[in-house]
């Protein structure tokens, strides 16, 4: 470290070499994809040089492995946000036709992707026994209350709750998840 300090550019070298496979995994164990890591490894070693007047000369692995993972959980933080905000976007435009986003390519994107997922979920609908399939259309397509429901369909409410938690439950048992992601 104090040939660092110095500003010996081979003694960091060795510095990358040896630690950067631990850096890797601290971030790969927060971030799980080999390419975010790699950035972040690289974003860890310039905050080491940075941070090297703060060093105390105790426990290098423990800095370095402790800078590596607030690195990586700030990493997570800010694309969770922006996931977020897509999410938030795509709300929006959802509520607002005409869509409407920050700019052209992820407004086709967006809209592409939502009318996909709309092709698919009304071909998956018709593969839903009709009971089931008037309670889904009639609650989270149509968003009608329990209430209107019951008054459409000239049911009582509970009727209306416990098809609508059989619904659920059939949903559950024949739909994946991972094909909805």
């Amino acid at each position: 470290m104090a040939r660092i300090r110095r500003g010996e550019s081979a003694a960091f070298r060795q510095l990358i070499d040896r630690f950067h496979g631990h850096i890797f995994q601290v971030a790969y164990s927060v971030v799980r994809d080999r390419t975010d890591a790699e950035d972040i490894a690289q974003n860890v070693f310039i905050q080491i040089h940075r941070s090297l007047p703060q060093y105390e000369s105790k426990g290098l692995k423990t800095w370095i492995s402790r800078i590596a993972l607030n690195k990586a959980i700030d990493y997570k933080r800010k694309l969770n946000r922006r996931r977020e905000e897509v999410v938030e976007d795509v709300e929006v435009a959802e509520g607002n036709r005409p869509f409407v986003a920050s700019s052209i390519e992820n407004d086709v994107l967006t809209e592409v992707i939502h009318r996909d997922r709309q092709a698919r979920i009304r071909a998956q609908l018709d593969l839903i026994p009709e009971l089931h399939r008037q309670m889904i259309e009639s609650y989270y397509l149509e968003e009608k209350s329990y209430d209107q429901i019951a008054t459409e369909c000239n049911i009582s409410l509970k009727t209306v709750e416990s098809r609508l938690y059989r619904a659920r439950q059939w949903l559950r048992t024949h739909w994946k998840e991972e094909d909805w992601r």
